[in-house]
């Protein structure tokens, strides 16, 4: 038994002052004033002197950290990224492919596979499942990533794939041919699916709502829009994947906080336009994080695309942004200090509306009673100081 007391606990709809948190054989017992409970409540107490106290952070998407990136398709590469992002407050963790060889995509998820099945807290961010992103994008989408490994979907790769029973998320460009037969497999496999490196139209993105795609990656982020819509399909001008998001309630999508991707004002609309509870934080960080300036590989060690690190934010040589080198309780900081959104709606973006898109609301995302004591202690400033998993803490 763990009770955590004398904090400003962050709930999924408000702060609750001078508060207390119980935990016991790693689930959350009960959540109440410190007063009540340490009157009657034996166990360790860990007194937060006033600190925050919040869910751990669900990421989404995410390709690596300090050094490692998950398509270099080891254990130890898995482990080195998913320590660094729990440093950053991440407790869940989606690794997301990039394009590349079948062989590449295939020796990355076996790594997610046995890192996962071994699973210790000293390995950092706990992995809930992979995000199946590159290979399937636009040609004229591919952003950072490598064109040599991009291609139109294949069902005997994707279905081999999805075979290794841990993917949770998957991506597919809407307009590219077999995306909606993608689409429903991943469905069936029960996947969050989700259109991403697309320059699809209105109407290609009703096809894949249609299929069962739910989500769009990174807004903004190597997507359609009216003018590139223009550019592929002629006149008249048509709706792009902004306004089919913007326009259907049933729609998700994510946005990369890290004050180099979108400019404060486009949090504040995609805040206010979308709202917390259809609104992800992702980091979308590379092998960069936590590393000096410098040049490094996006995807593959071995031939992945060429990036630059300016200690802020990638980008290649077009001048391009190339994913971010942040984790994700920066994130939280600069959606804090960009909008005006409240502490407990940008925490909830970087932990229950991904957990509850995924559908693993039940078991974490917030700091209910019944849900696994994955927990974070945070200073007036949203840096992390403690985390936990399951009630245990990390040591990383």
């Amino acid at each position: 038994m763990i009770v955590f007391h004398q904090g400003r606990i962050i709930l999924e709809d408000r702060l609750l002052d001078n508060a207390a948190l119980v935990v016991s054989e790693g689930r959350i017992l009960e959540v109440g004033s410190s007063e009540s409970i340490l009157s009657r409540t034996a166990g360790e107490r860990i007194d937060l002197a006033g600190a925050f106290l919040g869910p751990g952070y669900v990421d989404l998407h995410v390709h690596g950290g300090n050094g490692a990136d998950y398509m270099d398709g080891t254990p130890d590469a898995v482990i080195t990224a998913n320590r660094a992002h729990a440093r950053h407050g991440t407790t869940t963790i989606f690794p997301t492919t990039t394009t590349g060889s079948r062989v590449q995509l295939e020796r990355m998820l076996q790594a997610c596979v046995d890192v996962k099945a071994a699973w210790g807290t000293s390995q950092g961010a706990r992995i809930g499942g992979v995000h199946y992103y590159g290979p399937y994008f636009a040609a004229d989408k591919v952003g950072c990533h490598s064109v040599e490994g991009r291609r139109d979907p294949s069902a005997d790769e994707y279905q081999a794939a999805f075979d290794f029973e841990i993917i949770k998320v998957a991506t597919c460009a809407a307009e590219l041919p077999g995306a909606e037969a993608f689409y429903r497999e991943a469905k069936a496999r029960g996947c969050l699916v989700t259109c991403g490196h697309s320059n699809a139209s209105f109407q290609e993105m009703q096809a894949a709502f249609d299929a069962g795609m739910r989500h769009v990656d990174h807004f903004w982020c190597a997507m359609s829009s009216v003018s590139t819509i223009r550019q592929r399909l002629g006149a008249p001008f048509q709706a792009s994947m902004e306004q089919f998001v913007l326009m259907n309630r049933e729609m998700s999508t994510e946005v990369i906080a890290d004050g180099q991707h979108l400019a404060p004002d486009l949090l504040e609309f995609a805040y206010r336009m979308i709202g917390a509870d259809r609104l992800c934080l992702v980091t979308d960080a590379n092998r960069a994080l936590d590393l000096v300036p410098g040049k490094y590989r996006f995807g593959p060690q071995e031939d992945g695309a060429w990036f630059e690190s300016d200690g802020n934010v990638g980008f290649v040589e077009n001048g391009s942004l190339a994913s971010s080198v942040s984790g994700m309780a920066h994130l939280v900081r600069t959606m804090v200090k960009d909008t005006s959104a409240s502490i407990p709606d940008v925490v909830r973006m970087a932990s229950l509306t991904p957990a509850s898109r995924i559908g693993m609301d039940t078991e974490l995302g917030s700091l209910s009673v019944g849900k696994r004591a994955d927990l974070l202690v945070l200073d007036e400033g949203l840096n992390v100081h403690r985390s936990f998993i399951g009630g245990i803490e990390l040591t990383i």
